[in-house]
């Protein structure tokens, strides 16, 4: 049996301006007087070139400027006409050779100057620069399929970044307070997606981030599945591909924070499975104020108001013996609790951890002094065993703490 006929395709390794070149020349698209010109504007191109990358006196500079001005043309002109050799020839005709090796430049200047990384912190969105040259001066001998594979790349981790400053500007952030933050672009999506769902209208700190997820967690609790995030109706078409691909993580995450019963802070910002994954604002401001306002309910609410030094002591001591606080007792409570001391004793160390979280900053020294010279003076008498009656550790109280009839 006779073997089929093979169809035999020839590489052709021609740099694609040559191809694009030679194709004009053939098809009569390309005349002596414009191949001509071109040979005019080429060796300036060349000196331009070497001195752009390094200098046009030594002669190896030269060769590789050659290298490099034809490959910024062949890139441009693949780039630009999609590998249509007729349209690379017209595009040669119709404008100068040194103008499509700028357009070459230009088109890796543009890449080079997109963002590799959706980190904010790591970010340069200034254009290129000077210190880009050296880099240019590599990109400037690569080739179609590695620019086109590099474009992509940063062209979706751009859009990213753009669709994080978009969302952040409708809660009132913007993008240098982005980058001052240096948080990943993924990160202030998440939490916007959150905000806005649920009808946030600013970007949360730290302390609305945690009552977000607090409510969040009581709406859903023992019902994960129904928990949903819709994209923003808002949203421009160009980001809601990227935008869907970081709600599915959001999406993924929900059930782990949801579930879970470690505090907010602790998971969020020091959990290694969350870190990083979502944005507040750092405002320290806003959050001693929080903490104040929390430390003062507490406090207000353990000493219902009454800060003399009986009130406190009295406080303080029926912490240390585990009985219910309070800042006034009756003699048979007085009685009852010094029996509880004699029985399961005391834990001095419960009062300073309440004063340490709860008590006003300005007074916490005070009330830790108060309390440890009270119980310096009065643990002997209200442990010892010699007092069957109770008699001395009643009085003692009577003396020092808040005891009514």
């Amino acid at each position: 049996m006779s073997a089929a006929p093979q169809a035999v395709s020839l590489y052709d390794a021609r740099p694609f301006f040559e191809k694009a070149l030679a194709y004009g020349v053939q098809h009569g698209l390309i005349d002596a007087a414009k191949r001509e010109a071109m040979c005019t504007e080429a060796p300036k191109g060349i000196v331009q070139i070497a001195r752009y990358f390094g200098t046009e006196f030594l002669r190896p500079e030269l060769e590789i400027a050659r290298d490099r001005m034809v490959n910024l043309v062949s890139l441009y002109l693949e780039h630009s006409s999609g590998g249509d050799l007729q349209r690379a020839a017209e595009s040669l005709r119709d404008h100068s050779f040194l103008s499509r090796s700028k357009g070459g430049s230009d088109m890796l200047k543009a890449l080079i100057a997109m963002p590799q990384t959706t980190h904010f912190g790591m970010n340069e969105r200034s254009g290129f620069r000077d210190e880009h040259i050296p880099l240019l001066a590599k990109w400037a001998l690569r080739s179609l399929p590695d620019y086109q594979a590099e474009l992509a790349s940063r062209s979706r981790v751009a859009a990213v970044v753009d669709a994080a400053i978009w969302m952040a500007q409708q809660l009132g952030v913007d993008e240098d307070a982005l980058e001052e933050a240096g948080k990943d672009a993924e990160a202030v999506i998440r939490t916007s997606l959150l905000a806005m769902a649920l009808k946030r209208t600013e970007m949360p700190d730290w302390v609305l981030f945690e009552k977000m997820v607090l409510a969040l967690r009581k709406k859903f609790v023992g019902q994960t599945e129904k928990f949903k995030i819709p994209l923003p109706k808002a949203l421009p078409a160009e980001y809601t591909e990227v935008v869907e691909a970081v709600r599915q993580s959001l999406l993924q995450d929900a059930p782990k924070w949801l579930e879970s019963t470690v505090p907010a802070r602790k998971l969020f910002d020091q959990t290694p499975a969350f870190m990083g994954r979502y944005f507040w604002l750092e405002d320290a401001l806003a959050e001693v104020d929080h903490f104040e306002r929390a430390t003062s309910k507490a406090w207000e609410k353990a000493t219902g108001g009454n800060d003399d030094e009986s009130s406190l002591l009295t406080l303080f001591l029926c912490m240390a013996a585990g009985s219910t606080p309070k800042t006034l007792l009756t003699e048979k409570a007085a009685a009852t609790l010094v029996r509880k001391i004699r029985k399961s004793g005391l834990q001095p160390e419960l009062p300073r951890q309440f004063i340490a979280e709860h008590a006003p900053v300005q007074h916490q020294d005070d009330f830790a002094s108060l309390w440890d010279n009270f119980i310096e003076d009065a643990r002997p008498t209200l442990e010892s065993d010699h007092d069957y009656t109770f008699n001395d550790a009643v009085a003692l109280l009577r003396r020092e703490c808040n005891i009514g009839a």
